[in-house]
């Protein structure tokens, strides 16, 4: 008997370890909830429901297989060898398959966990599933990990004309087997429901993720390259939820963009080449996880920034967490990820720039916020993005460009359509005006909107200066 383990890939569609452990023999699934873990890092309510939510669709799945789903809860992961341990002895499991995470906790569980089955005699194999490329064969020629996405991008597209990698076996109904699912449970302690309206904004399940990919496809990827940045307009797939929780595959999204582009990988449409150039940024953060694994315990990629003179401001703080910062751009990117689990990316670039350098407050002060919010939170991808933004992160941006919530809002906004929709205070007013409805802390125009938290000239002075000043 075969057990696969499910982590971060819940589908059964191109499943690379279901697929491994389904050759081998008869097989049962297994899902450990460890809430206490998922409260460690910060784990969004949204994102542990959207879990749930999807688990229960996997189970349906799995049940038509006759692939029985057993569900598992310990408080943290330092129990979790025993736990897969003991189900292994109760089951007579002979070996167990799972699908490599990455993250310095995620390995020292896995490793643990191999460490307990193969004293005991069960057999262990993982698989390369969330990513194209295993971490460690994309490397320098000096054998290092890259620290410049150019470069690491180059090398992907040289390995991707060799070919594209192929997706796992399609999976056929097993005989039944004489073990009973478990039921999945609605909800853990710890981690509130979210509204029913941000559930209807991320349906569950595998139809739904394709479905999104088939109408991004046919519908947006053209303009991808100019429409992504455009917060107003649905020009982005919508997929970063399905693809952190493993409902859909890299390998999927990236088959269907070549399929949309004559098979080309970096010509033809410019919009299906951005995208795929998004799919590598995507693996190029979770390579950084294994190659410089500081990022993942809270540090700054480049050393020398962990001197930065943060400031200690809770009250800016706060109003940047509820868009109260008088910025409408960036108050309004803050609203829509409190009410719908997601934010623009663009706009995560924005705020997060607004943040780390115009309040200069610890950009770990916002990674967290926003792992406490995402339905798509990802700690490579939210990592890589904060300490690009910070300038503090592998190929950052250079610590003097500023974006400027103002021009940005004119640029990516100008009919100022999104502003409107999640400011309603400020809908009144017209394109020109809303974009800065007050013209400095002490003129406010006819606006019930707040004052201005910060001076975008003298905090990007203070800024210049942290950053000129570090030793090095």
């Amino acid at each position: 008997m075969q057990l696969i383990w499910l982590r971060s890939d819940l589908r059964i569609t191109d499943n690379t370890a279901l697929a491994a452990a389904c050759e081998r023999g008869p097989t049962v699934a297994l899902w450990i909830a460890s809430p206490g873990q998922w409260q460690q890092h910060d784990d969004a309510p949204c994102k542990v429901d959207f879990w749930l939510r999807n688990v229960h669709a996997l189970r349906q799945q799995l049940d038509a297989l006759n692939i029985p789903l057993l569900i598992g809860t310990t408080d943290t992961w330092a129990q979790v060898p025993q736990a897969v341990l003991r189900l292994c002895q109760e089951h007579s499991i002979e070996a167990v398959h799972w699908n490599d995470e990455y993250g310095v906790n995620e390995q020292r569980r896995d490793a643990g966990v191999r460490e307990v089955l193969e004293h005991a005699g069960i057999g262990v194999t993982s698989h390369l599933d969330q990513l194209l490329f295993k971490p460690g064969t994309i490397l320098t020629r000096s054998g290092g990990y890259f620290q410049v996405f150019s470069q690491f991008k180059k090398v992907c597209l040289e390995r991707l004309q060799v070919g594209a990698p192929t997706s796992a076996a399609r999976l056929k109904a097993q005989k039944p087997l004489p073990i009973k699912s478990d039921s999945v449970p609605h909800q853990l302690e710890g981690f509130e429901t979210p509204s029913k309206a941000l559930q209807a904004l991320w349906p569950a399940g595998e139809a739904e993720a394709h479905a999104r990919l088939q109408r991004f496809v046919d519908e947006a990827i053209e303009d991808y390259d100019i429409a992504r940045d455009l917060p107003a307009r649905p020009g982005t797939s919508q997929l970063s939820a399905y693809l952190a929780a493993g409902v859909i595959s890299p390998r999927q999204c990236l088959h269907a963009a070549l399929a949309g582009n004559q098979g080309e990988l970096d010509s033809g449409n410019r919009g299906i080449q951005t995208w795929i150039s998004e799919l590598i940024w995507r693996e190029f953060y979770k390579h950084i996880l294994v190659g410089y694994p500081q990022v993942s315990m809270h540090r700054a990629f480049r050393q020398h920034t962990e001197a930065l003179p943060w400031r200690k401001a809770p009250a800016e703080l706060s109003a940047w967490q509820e868009g109260r910062t008088g910025f409408p751009l960036i108050d309004a990117a803050m609203r829509q990820l409190l009410e719908t689990g997601w934010m623009h990316n663009r706009l995560r670039m924005v705020v997060a720039m607004f943040l780390s350098k115009n309040l200069l407050i610890d950009w770990r002060e916002g990674e967290r916020h926003f792992m406490r919010h995402l339905i798509d939170g990802d700690l490579s991808a939210n990592n890589g993005g904060w300490q690009w933004s910070a300038s503090t992160g592998t190929d950052s941006v250079p610590y003097f460009r500023i974006f400027n919530p103002v021009t940005q809002s004119r640029r990516f906004d100008p009919q100022g359509r999104f502003i409107a929709h999640w400011l309603p205070e400020l809908e009144h007013l017209d394109s020109k005006t809303i974009h800065f409805p007050v013209k400095s802390a002490g003129h406010s125009a006819k606006s019930s909107y707040t004052q201005p938290i910060v001076s975008l000239d003298s905090s990007r002075q203070r800024a210049l200066e942290a950053f000129k000043n570090l030793p090095r």
